[in-house]
């Protein structure tokens, strides 16, 4: 089952303004979504890039923010969400750089696809610490009633930072 996930600042798999990357603020982009099943208690967001480090190569997936315990009455996140304020018992997972907060894009090479895809669970996260994607998507399997998914893409531009 799906749910439609969307962004104010840039539409489904269009580019993603420079003020939400590197060569811009570095902020989260304003995220809502609707259309969350019935037994919903709480979302999840991992945003993550899958052409790391050069689409025309990709070699990982680079893990750019993560966030659970976003409570079920929650519709969005608004911008700047992570540094600003998440929802209240929203809690930071961590990044591939290390980080709690979000990192937008920034790709060495090429236009790279960004994935924001938002989980809603049938339950509460309670014992879960700062978790990597791969502890989360553990941690959340049979838990998932369903999934929605924003992608916009970025490519540098060399003006910014």
């Amino acid at each position: 089952m799906s749910f439609q996930v969307t962004s104010d600042a840039f539409a489904q798999g269009a580019s993603i303004p420079a003020r939400y990357t590197c060569e811009g603020a570095d902020i989260s982009p304003p995220l809502s979504w609707s259309g969350g099943p019935a037994g919903t208690k709480s979302y999840a967001l991992i945003m993550e890039d899958p052409d790391a480090p050069d689409p025309a190569k990709p070699q990982r997936i680079w893990v750019h923010w993560v966030v659970y315990n976003i409570p079920a009455s929650a519709t969005g996140l608004s911008e700047n969400a992570s540094k600003r304020g998440l929802p209240a018992g929203a809690m930071k997972g961590k990044g591939d750089s290390g980080k709690s907060d979000y990192g937008g894009p920034c790709p060495p090479i090429g236009r790279h696809r960004y994935f924001f895809r938002v989980y809603a669970l049938d339950t509460e996260l309670k014992s879960l610490s700062s978790p990597a994607k791969s502890d989360l998507l553990k941690t959340i399997k049979g838990h998932t009633l369903a999934t929605g998914e924003l992608m916009g893409t970025y490519q540098k531009s060399g003006k910014g930072k």
